[in-house]
C-alpha cells in the first residue's frame, strides 16, 4: 500500500505526482495489467520463457565480446 502525506507548503498537485511515482515504484499498474485478464498456466509458462530469453539477450548484448 503507497502512502504520501501532504508536506509542509506543497500542493495537492505536488503530492499527486509524488503519489503516482510511488506507484509507479512499487510496480502496481503492472500488477493491476497483468491480474486483468486470466492466464491459463502454459501461457504463463510461455510468457516467463520469452521473457527469460529476452533477459539473456539483453545480457549478451551488454558483456564485452572477448
Amino acid at each position: 500500500m503507497v502512502f504520501v502525506k501532504l508536506r509542509e507548503g506543497e500542493t495537492v498537485e505536488e503530492a499527486l505526482r509524488r503519489f503516482k511515482r510511488e506507484c509507479e515504484r512499487n510496480g502496481i499498474l503492472r500488477e493491476i495489467k497483468r491480474r486483468e485478464h486470466y492466464a491459463s498456466p502454459s501461457v504463463k509458462r510461455k510468457l516467463k520463457a520469452a521473457e527469460a530469453r529476452r533477459k539473456m539477450r539483453r545480457a549478451r548484448r551488454r558483456r564485452p565480446a572477448a
